[in-house]
C-alpha cells in the first residue's frame, strides 16, 4: 500500500518543504532523547555521588555501578530487536511507540523516588519501553517515505537532528536540576517531557493517516512483494528457514547472554551468583559467556554459509563491520560511565571573575539559539496543522513553555553568582552540539571525489575517536592527587569522539542496509544491534575499573588503554579493505 494512496495529501501540509508527520516524530524523538540522556547523564553520577552532602546518591564505587549501566545499556540495544518484530506483526508501529513511551514514562516516574526498588523497576521498565519505542520510530519514517525516496536523506538529517536537540537539552537541563536541586527533581523532569512527548505523538494521528496501523494480511503480502522486487545484483529468492539446530543455538546463546548481562550486577553488589562462581580453574562467568559467543558465532556461520556466493559475501561483510563496532563502543560509550566520574572529580571546574562571565555567555549562546530554532520550527508547524490536531500542537506548546522556563531559570541563576563549578554533566553536552555543528561537513566529505571507502571510514573513526582519549592520557599524565586536569582536555576529547562518531556510525548502518537483502535484513540488524550491546557492556565493564586502574597505575594509563585498542582495531580494519572490497561485490 502506497503512502500516496493511505494519505493522499500527505505532502501537501508541509513544513520545511517535508510533510508535517515528519515534525511530528521529530518532536516524539527529541522528548524521547531528552528523557533517556537526561536519565543517563544522571545514573552513574547519583550511584557514586557521596552518602552524605547537600545533595546525597548511594555512595557506590564506580565498579558497581557500571555493572548495574552496562547490564542497562546492553539491554537496550536487545529489545529492540523483539520490539520490532512484534510490532511488524502484530501491533502495528504507531501503538508500538505509544506503548514504548507510556512504559518508559511509568520508567522515569518510578526512578524519580531514589529507592533500590524504584529505581531498579525504572530502569526495567526503561528497556522494555525502549524495545518498543526504538525500531518502530524509524519505522514509521521509512514508510512515510517509501513512495518518495529522493526525499529519504533529508527526512533522516531532520530526523537526526531531533535526536540530538532531544540529547542536547536532556543532558543540560536534567543534570543541572539533579546536581543544583536534587537528584529526583532531575529524574523527574526526564519522565515529565516523556509523558508529553507521548500525548503529542498521540494526538497526532489525524496528520499520519494509515501510516503505521496494525498489519494487515493484505499489507504483508505487499511487503514481502516489494522485499522481493527489491533483490540486488546476484542474489536470489532462495528461502533460509530456520532449523531446529537454528533455534537452539538462538535459545542458547539468548540464555547464556541474559544470564551472563543480569549475574555481573547481582554477583558485584548484592553477592548473588546465578551463574557458576567458578568452571575449570577460571571464573564462571568468563567461562559461561564464552561458551556462548562461540554458540553464537556457530549460528552466525552456520546460516551465512547457506545462502548464495554474493549474498554470504556480503553477510560476511556485515559481520566483520559489526565486529568492529565493539570496539568503537566500547571507547566511546566512557561518555556515560568513566568520563562523568573523570569530569566530575579529576577535572577543574571552577568559574570565578571573566572565566565565569565567559561561560556564562558561551552557556546562554549555547541554551538560547537551538531553543529559538526549534520554536520557530514549533510555529511552523502549528500554523500547518493546528486545524487538523489542535490537542498536539497545545501539547507541544506547553512543553515548549516547560523548557523555555527551566532554562531560564538556569540561566538566570548561574548569573546571578560571582563563583561557580560547570556541572559535571554539561560536558556530555558537547558531543550533541559537535554532531550538529560538523555533521553537514562531514557528509560533504562523503559526496566529493575524497569519498573514502568503508573500511577506511571505518578505520578513520576508530582511529580519531582513540586520539580524544589520547589528549586525555597526555593531560592527566604525572598528575599528583588532588590535582585537577584543565577542562581543554576534555572538551577537545569530546572533539575527536563526535568525529569519530560521524566517521563510522552512520556508515556502519548504511552499509548495512546497502549490503543485506530485505528479507534478511532484521536478522543482520539484530547482529549489528548485538554488537553495540556487547560494546556497551564492556565500555561499562572497563570503565567501572577507573578507580582500580587509578589507584593501581595511573589515570593516564586507564586513558591509553582507550587509546591503544582502537587504534589497533582501526588500522587492521584498514589493512582488511582489499578483503572487504571483494567481499562486497561492487556495493560502494
Amino acid at each position: 500500500m502506497s503512502t500516496t494512496t493511505s494519505n493522499p495529501d500527505f505532502f501537501e501540509s508541509k513544513v520545511l518543504g517535508h510533510p508535517s508527520g515528519l515534525f511530528v516524530l521529530f518532536f516524539t524523538e527529541m522528548w524521547e532523547r531528552f528523557s533517556f540522556y537526561g536519565m543517563r547523564i544522571l545514573l552513574i553520577l547519583f550511584l557514586t555521588a557521596a552518602l552524605t552532602g547537600d545533595n546525597p546518591g548511594w555512595g557506590w564505587n564506580a565498579e558497581n555501578a557500571g555493572a548495574l549501566y552496562g547490564t542497562y545499556a546492553m539491554l537496550l540495544y536487545i529489545t529492540p530487536i523483539f520490539g520490532g518484530i512484534i510490532a511488524d506483526k502484530y501491533i502495528g508501529y504507531r501503538w508500538a511507540v505509544v506503548i514504548g513511551s507510556i512504559i518508559m514514562t511509568v520508567g522515569h516516574g518510578l526512578m524519580a523516588f531514589d529507592t533500590p526498588l524504584f529505581m531498579y523497576l525504572g530502569l526495567g521498565c526503561l528497556v522494555v519501553g525502549t524495545g518498543f519505542f526504538k525500531p518502530n520510530m524509524t519505522s514509521i519514517l521509512s514508510e512515510m517515505y517509501k513512495s518518495f525516496p529522493e526525499k529519504k536523506d533529508g527526512a533522516y538529517t531532520i530526523f537526526y537532528m531531533g535526536v540530538n536537540a532531544g540529547a542536547f537539552f536532556g543532558m543540560m537541563l536534567c543534570g543541572y536540576l539533579a546536581n543544583n536541586v536534587g537528584w529526583h527533581y532531575g529524574f523527574g523532569l526526564a519522565g515529565v517531557f516523556m509523558l508529553l512527548g507521548t500525548l503529542q505523538f498521540w494526538l497526532a494521528k489525524p496528520l499520519f493517516g494509515s501510516i503505521g496501523d496494525k498489519p494487515t494480511e493484505e499489507s504483508k503480502l505487499a511487503k514481502a512483494a516489494a522485499a522481493k522486487a527489491d533483490l540486488k545484483e546476484g542474489e536470489e529468492d532462495k528461502p533460509n528457514p530456520f532449523t531446529m539446530l537454528d533455534y537452539f543455538l538462538i535459545a542458547a546463546s539468548t540464555t547464556i547472554g541474559l544470564l551472563y548481562a543480569f549475574n555481573d550486577p547481582l554477583s558485584k553488589i548484592g553477592g548473588m551468583h546465578i551463574l557458576p562462581k567458578e568452571l575449570f580453574g577460571m571464573d564462571g562467568s568468563m567461562v559461561m559467556i564464552i561458551i556462548g559467543l562461540i554458540l553464537f558465532l556457530f549460528l552466525v556461520v552456520s546460516r551465512v554459509i547457506r545462502y548464495s556466493p554474493i549474498v554470504r559475501d556480503r553477510m560476511i561483510a556485515v559481520t566483520i563491520f559489526a565486529f568492529f563496532t565493539i570496539f568503537f563502543w566500547m571507547s566511546f560509550e566512557q561518555g556515560a560511565s568513566s568520563l562523568v566520574i573523570f569530569a566530575r572529580d579529576n577535572v577543574d571546574r571552577s568559574l570565578a571573575g571573566s572565566s565565569l562571565t565567559t561561560f556564562n555567555i558561551v552557556n546562554t549562546l549555547l541554551t538560547v539559539i537551538p531553543l529559538i530554532i526549534i520554536s520557530w520550527v514549533l510555529f511552523l508547524l502549528a500554523k500547518q496543522t493546528f486545524k487538523k490536531a489542535p490537542g498536539s500542537n497545545i501539547v507541544l506548546a506547553i512543553t515548549f513553555i516547560g523548557v523555555w522556563a527551566v532554562a531560564i531559570w538556569m540561566l538566570t541563576n548561574e548569573f546571578s553568582k560571582t563563583e561557580s563549578e560547570i556541572d559535571p554533566s554539561w560536558f556530555s553536552i558537547l558531543n550533541s552540539f559537535f554532531i550538529i555543528a560538523l555533521a553537514s561537513s562531514v557528509a560533504k566529505i562523503w559526496d566529493s571525489k575524497f569519498n573514502p571507502p568503508a573500511a577506511i571510514k571505518y578505520g578513520l573513526g576508530l582511529i580519531i575517536m582513540a586520539l580524544g582519549f589520547g589528549l586525555l592520557a597526555y593531560g592527566s599524565h604525572g598528575i599528583q592527587e588532588g590535582v585537577k586536569v584543565s577542562m581543554i582536555w576534555l572538551v577537545l576529547a569530546y572533539l575527536f569522539h563526535t568525529l569519530g562518531e560521524l566517521f563510522l556510525s552512520p556508515v556502519g548502518l548504511s552499509y548495512v542496509s546497502k549490503l543485506v537483502p530485505a528479507r534478511m535484513i532484521a536478522f543482520m540488524f539484530g547482529i549489528w544491534y548485538l554488537a553495540i550491546a556487547i560494546g556497551n557492556k564492556l565500555a561499562a565493564a572497563v570503565g567501572g575499573e577507573i578507580e582500580n586502574i587509578t589507584n593501581e597505575y595511573s589515570l593516564s594509563v586507564f586513558f591509553l588503554i582507550f587509546t591503544i585498542v582502537p587504534i589497533v582495531a582501526g588500522l587492521l580494519v584498514m589493512a582488511l579493505n582489499p578483503v572487504l572490497r571483494k567481499l562486497m561485490h561492487g556495493v560502494k
